[in-house]
C-alpha cells in the first residue's frame, strides 16, 4: 500500500518523506504561489486556478488572496462561499465547505494530527481526518478547526475559537474549547425598527 493510499484511509503514513505526496505539494504550491500574486483584476485567472487546484468549486464562489492549500483536489466549496484574507486549508484529508459558508480571515482547518511520540512524530508519520463544514455556516475571524470535525448547518463559530469537536446544526458556539452557547431563532433575525 502506498503513502498515499493508508493518507486516504485514515492511517498512518509518511507524511515528509514519500516521493509522491512532495512532489504533489510542490506542485499545488506552485499554483498557490500565482494565485497569490494575481492582480485583483484578474479574476478570470483566479478562477482557472482554483478550478484547476480544487477538487471542487462552486458558483459564485470569492476566496480572498492570500490562500493556501496542501495538496488542493482535497477541498470542496459550494455555491456562494466566501473565504476571507489568509485561509489556510490542510487538505490532507477532504474538506468538504458546503454552500453559502462565510468563512472570516485567518481561518485554519487542520486535518493532520502527528503522533504524540517524539520518534514517530521525528519519522514524519501523521494522520488525517476529514472536516466538514455544512450549508450556511458563519466561521468568525481566526478561527481552527482540528481533525474529524462536522460543523452543523446554519451553525455560527465565534472569532477565535478552537473547534474539536462535532458542532450541530443552527447553534452559536464559541470559546477554545468550542462549546455550544445556545441555538439560533427567529429572534436572531434582524428587524426594521
Amino acid at each position: 500500500m502506498t503513502e498515499k493510499e493508508k493518507r486516504d484511509q485514515g492511517l498512518w503514513y509518511d507524511a515528509n518523506f514519500d516521493n509522491e505526496l512532495l512532489a504533489e505539494r510542490l506542485e499545488a504550491e506552485g499554483t498557490i504561489f500565482e494565485l497569490n500574486h494575481l492582480h485583483p483584476r484578474e479574476a478570470a485567472r483566479k478562477r482557472e486556478l482554483l478550478e484547476g487546484l480544487l477538487g471542487s468549486l462552486g458558483k459564485d464562489v470569492e476566496i480572498l488572496m492570500p490562500f493556501n492549500v496542501d495538496y488542493g483536489y482535497n477541498v470542496h466549496v459550494g455555491d456562494g462561499t466566501f473565504i476571507n484574507h489568509r485561509a489556510y486549508l490542510m487538505d490532507c484529508a477532504p474538506i468538504t465547505i458546503g454552500s453559502h459558508v462565510f468563512i472570516g480571515p485567518s481561518c485554519g482547518m487542520y486535518t493532520a494530527q502527528h503522533p504524540l511520540t517524539v520518534a514517530e512524530r521525528n519519522a514524519g508519520l501523521e494522520r488525517a481526518l476529514p472536516i466538514t463544514v455544512e450549508d450556511g455556516v458563519w466561521l468568525g475571524a481566526n478561527v481552527t478547526i482540528l481533525p474529524g470535525v462536522t460543523i452543523g448547518c446554519g451553525s455560527v463559530i465565534g472569532a477565535g475559537s478552537v473547534v474539536a469537536r462535532d458542532i450541530p446544526a443552527g447553534v452559536v458556539a464559541v470559546g477554545s474549547p468550542c462549546r455550544v452557547v445556545r441555538e439560533i431563532t427567529e429572534a436572531d433575525a434582524p428587524h426594521n425598527d
